[in-house]
């Protein structure tokens, strides 16, 4: 598969295309909000500054930002079979587990604001939920999609979450999704040239002092919606508003 991976760090923008590494200092935003990104990005390397792999893993390492500008993150859920029952499960006590069950079903997909820029944090980032006693903190795979004017980029990622307020009340939804530092996205955009093949695979682990706690993969074949469909729902009376500079 032909893709480019691009990387926002505190000091430029580098773009590895076939185990090279380039960099620019182009705002955020007016670079990836582009038609037909992968050709655009591929078209400029010619003009970039190209970095050995040591000075370009070191500039990530040491400086390695989320992967956003001011674009809003949206995310769709109850996608996969699994996350539809382990919803209804958290959700059980409150009577609400219905609603995962329907919508699951239903035409319409569950789409939802995850997080303002400011509130995304990088992979070496801490994610959490300040000032909650949360317990058991919620994950999943769900598809993940940043805004952009191009209705192109998709992020799949963990999801953490406050599963005890959909298990207190449904209204409580809101709160286990939008909180300081709710959203973990990185290390890096990356774009193909080709929709990701529906085999690709989802690997998760979660290590707690070293030691492996949870370890399991989904394909994205899997997924009951595709891709586009979501996308498509997400923008049908909400446009991109993202700005044209950082």
């Amino acid at each position: 598969m032909n893709l480019v991976r691009i990387y926002k760090t505190s000091n430029c923008i580098i773009v590895q295309h076939e185990d090279r590494f380039y960099a620019t200092g182009s705002s955020w935003n007016e670079f990836v909000n582009r038609k037909g990104l992968y050709a655009a990005v591929v078209a400029d390397i010619a003009g970039m500054e190209e970095l050995d792999q040591h000075t370009a893993g070191q500039t990530i390492a040491s400086g390695l930002l989320a992967p956003i500008g001011t674009q809003e993150v949206w995310a769709a859920g109850v996608t996969y079979f699994r996350s539809r029952t382990a919803r209804m499960e958290e959700s059980e006590d409150a009577g609400g587990a219905t609603f995962y069950d329907k919508v699951y079903v239903a035409e319409r997909p569950e789409l939802f604001f995850k997080a303002t820029p400011q509130r995304v944090w990088p992979p070496a980032g801490s994610v959490h939920p300040a000032g909650f006693e949360v317990g058991r903190a919620g994950t999943g795979t769900d598809a993940v999609r940043i805004r952009i004017r191009h209705h192109r980029r998709l992020y799949d990622r963990q999801r953490h979450e406050l599963p005890q307020y959909r298990r207190g009340n449904p209204l409580y939804l809101p709160q286990a999704k939008v909180y300081e530092k709710c959203a973990g996205l990185g290390p890096c955009l990356l774009v193909t040239e080709t929709p990701i093949p529906p085999d690709t695979m989802i690997h998760m682990s979660i290590y707690r002092d070293g030691v492996i706690q949870y370890n399991d993969s989904i394909a994205i074949s899997q997924m009951k919606r595709g891709h586009a469909e979501l996308v498509g729902f997400l923008f049908r009376d909400a446009p991109s508003r993202t700005a044209a500079s950082s």
